[in-house]
């Protein structure tokens, strides 16, 4: 090995365990992390020290509103950490005076005995616990001042004791919300607006357990009420920043008057800090100390402002150590953050994962069914038709030839092949002539067997069920293609559905400004743009205006406006007078091509009920569907069938399976779902709006026309009616059609109806040729009456005429063009 192969072996060496210490040192601070969190959370240091903090907390100097609530509620939320919340508090109120401790220990005491009597009588309940601590706190401290004042008590004493008391039944509910957060792992997604203020109320409270400590002439309240605001500033915003601001210097001032001016100082540091958020931690740091700054002129006699500005600088400084992670993990909990609506996101985006892949799971059993249906027999079909063959022959020569005295002469070694191909021969003319069997064959088999008419009675009857046999085969081999087809266009449909609901929503921040701007330039005054989708073809975009929209600003001003930023033609879609005196209005892409529908319909005899129906559909966007169904016969009977194959199709369509499917599905409910021959008509057109593409699907139904200025073309395919067999083809024709062309779709009762007229095809186009209105409505009326005055004024049929005009879709509002290209969205 040489030198460059020798050290680039020990780099590699070296990185690796370079790497694998780092993991150790990772692991071990994991380890050390859960470990702590373990003994703060669960063994209840945390509630100790907090109860220990509490313990010592006064309120104008004398009041101790926090004690028993504060047991209370962990007595009842967590009964095994009473002991260490009683330890707490009872070494808080020692530092306060031996007094306080005695206080401190009959409070809890007597609730304890009161809880215990109360047992007796009724289950304890949470709604009853504040009642109950206020009951307790208020006698206790009156009989506490009561001893205390030589057995005398004054007005100000009950009125004291009565204001503890009220704030004691406060605090519960400040205490119930908050006291989870000090006992186990946050596991909620996010915390209510009273939960947030309670934990806001708890950290305040705690902090006035501080009061009166000083390192070098510096107050640790004012630096912990500082850090605390200025940590949720920055986490949180100004609104959240400003609000712990106010809570915080509320219970300093009740603690010592002398706090006051702290109130100010915080609530205008969480402002400024909230607002210069964006400057990350120094931004919200620069806030606090200008709030410092501006509120220190006022400054007290007993605080120097350079005494101030120190606890500032402190406390910034505990802001810029505090790990990026803690504020991050605030914020995840407080609605608002940048970090909620992250984590509201990821869980919208683990949702919108879950039901795809559930979604494409049912997509691909749907594609293994129908690969399982379409799957072909992997035997030789010739060999498959001569073992059917020798079935049917062994079932025919065990009636006729079993018991022959022959049967070792005819089917013996040298004449098997003979009279095998013999009874083949037999079968085959029988099959193909009903019965019948030429002479020559007849002779050569009453030559060679001594039955020859029992042998072919028995090969006719055994051919019945032989064919029978066939076709039952073959209906089920068609039955298992229609399934297998059906099973795959469901599958499809399930795919393009995850797809969708897997396409992530895109930010359009910026076009929604753009839009903004360009709208606000022109004069009008909008409240909001929300773009959803800018596809080309698919825009749609929903805006917020004050007023109601009584001059039609948005289809006269803002649709033309879009269309020209947006290089499309919009168009408004729908307008929604809201709440406030706001006015909702949708933005949507206009299709290229509309279509102009005209219809006439007449039953046989002039009656109610026809046996035509007709349809016209919207297929999802940009696409439009016109239908006329036939049923068998006339009156009620056949008025049925044709409605209810207009409402499947119209049904299994809207669910975007395609077309060619959907009339195979169609067909099959129909064929199968009764055993009478029921059979109906179906013309089918469906016109692509963006491009005019039309697919034409005509089953068992009469040609369609189109009519291009003078030109006539027609349009027809060969299929069998719906209903009449399981299974066919359907023939698909595909036609361009143009702005200005005239479809017209009709029954057999028009097209055939003419009496007198040898070729109904060449009387039709020249019926058309002639019209000369291009009013779809005024086409159909012509022909309708056309054909029943050739009839002498009788209608001898059902009778349906459909006539549709394409045309481009010219917008009622010129685009206006912006002042600046800048504002245009390519």
């Amino acid at each position: 090995m040489d030198k460059g192969e020798r050290g680039f072996a020990e780099t590699s060496i070296q990185n690796s365990t370079l790497g694998g210490t780092r993991l150790e040192i990772s692991n071990g601070f994991k380890k050390v992390i859960q470990k702590l969190e373990n003994l703060i959370l669960q063994k209840g240091l945390a509630l100790f020290l907090v109860a220990l903090l509490l313990g010592r907390a006064l309120i104008l100097s004398q009041l101790t509103p926090f004690i028993l609530p504060f047991f209370a509620v962990v007595y009842l939320m967590r009964k095994d950490k009473a002991p260490i919340v009683l330890l707490g508090l009872l070494v808080g109120s020692f530092t306060l005076g031996i007094g306080n401790t005695i206080y401190t220990f009959g409070l809890c005491f007597i609730y304890l005995i009161s809880l215990k009597l109360f047992s007796l009588i009724t289950q304890p309940s949470v709604k009853l616990l504040p009642y109950g601590v206020l009951l307790i706190s208020l006698f206790v401290k009156c009989g506490w001042l009561f001893l205390q004042n030589g057995q005398t008590i004054s007005q100000f004493d009950a009125l004291m004791a009565g204001v503890e008391a009220s704030l004691s039944f406060v605090l519960v509910f400040i205490f119930m919300q908050s006291i989870p957060f000090l006992t186990t792992k946050r596991r909620k997604k996010s915390l209510k607006t009273e939960e947030v203020v309670s934990l806001i109320i708890l950290l305040a409270s705690i902090m006035t357990g501080t009061i009166g400590w000083t390192v070098y002439d510096l107050s640790v309240e004012h630096i912990l009420s500082r850090y605390l605001v200025i940590l949720f500033a920055f986490t949180a915003g100004a609104t959240v920043g400003s609000t712990v601001g106010v809570v915080t210097g509320l219970i300093f001032s009740l603690a010592s008057v002398s706090s006051l001016l702290q109130m100010s100082l915080l609530a205008f540091a969480g402002l400024l800090g909230g607002l210069l958020k964006e400057g990350k931690q120094l931004g919200t740091a620069f806030g606090l100390m200008i709030a410092t700054l501006l509120m220190g002129l006022y400054g007290e006699a007993n605080s120097p402002l350079l005494d101030t500005i120190y606890e500032s600088t402190i406390a910034i400084f505990l802001l810029l150590i505090t790990p990026k992670n803690w504020s991050e993990n605030i914020a995840r909990y407080i609605p608002g953050t940048n970090e909620y609506t992250q984590d509201q996101q990821r869980y919208a985006r683990k949702i919108r994962d879950i039901t795809v892949k559930r979604v494409e799971q049912f997509s691909s059993v749907f594609q293994a069914l129908s690969n399982s249906f379409s799957q072909t027999e992997k035997a030789n079909e010739s060999e498959k038709i001569e073992q059917e063959f020798d079935y049917f022959l062994s079932d025919v020569t065990e009636k006729t030839c079993q018991m022959c005295y022959k049967k070792a002469q005819c089917w013996g070694a040298d004449n098997f092949d003979t009279t095998y191909d013999l009874m083949k021969n037999i079968m085959n003319e029988m099959d193909e002539n009903t019965g019948n069997i030429p002479n020559s064959l007849n002779q050569q088999l009453e030559r060679q067997c001594n039955r020859s008419q029992k042998v072919k009675n028995a090969i006719h009857q055994g051919l019945n069920v032989y064919q029978a046999n066939q076709q039952l085969k073959l209906q089920v081999k068609e039955s298992r293609k229609l399934v297998a087809e059906q099973l795959l266009g469901v599958s499809e449909v399930m795919g393009d559905f995850a797809k969708e609901i897997q396409r992530e929503q895109a930010n359009h921040q910026k076009q929604e400004e753009v839009i903004l701007d360009a709208l606000q330039d022109f004069g009008i005054e909008i409240e909001e743009v929300e773009i959803y989708s800018l596809v080309p073809g698919n825009i749609d975009i929903d805006i917020t205006l004050p007023g109601q929209n009584i001059l039609g600003e948005c289809e006269k001003i803002i649709a033309p406006l879009l269309s020209d930023i947006l290089n499309e033609t919009i168009i408004v879609q729908k307008e929604e007078q809201g709440s406030f005196e706001l006015l909702y209005a949708t933005f949507r892409s206009a299709k290229t091509y509309v279509v102009e529908t005209g219809v006439a319909h007449a039953a046989k005899g002039g009656g109610f009920l026809s046996g035509d129906s007709y349809s016209m559909i919207e297929l999802g966007p940009g696409k439009f569907a016109a239908a006329i169904s036939d049923g068998m016969g006339n009156g009620e009977r056949a008025h049925h069938e044709s409605s209810e194959t207009l409402k499947l199709l119209q049904k299994i369509l809207k669910s975007g399976i395609e077309e060619k499917v959907a009339i195979k599905s169609v067909n099959s409910i129909l064929s199968l779902r009764s055993t009478d021959e029921i059979f109906s008509t179906l013309d089918l057109a469906v016109i692509d709006l963006q491009d005019a593409e039309t697919k034409f699907l005509k089953i068992g139904s009469t040609p369609s026309f189109i009519k291009r200025g003078n030109k006539i073309l027609k349009i027809e395919a060969a299929n069998l009616p719906i209903g009449m067999i399981q299974e066919f083809d359907v023939d698909v024709v595909t036609e361009q059609l143009k702005a200005g062309d005239l479809l017209i779709m009709m029954s057999d009762g028009i097209f055939e109806g003419p009496k007198n007229v040898e070729n109904y095809e060449i009387w039709m186009k020249r019926k058309l040729r002639e019209i000369e209105t291009d009013d779809p409505q005024a086409i159909s009326d012509l022909i309708m009456e056309e054909v029943i005055r050739t009839c002498s004024g009788t209608i001898s049929d059902d009778m349906t005429i459909m006539a549709l005009k394409i045309k481009h879709n010219t917008p009622k509002w010129a685009a206006i063009p912006v002042r600046s290209r800048e504002m245009k969205i390519s």
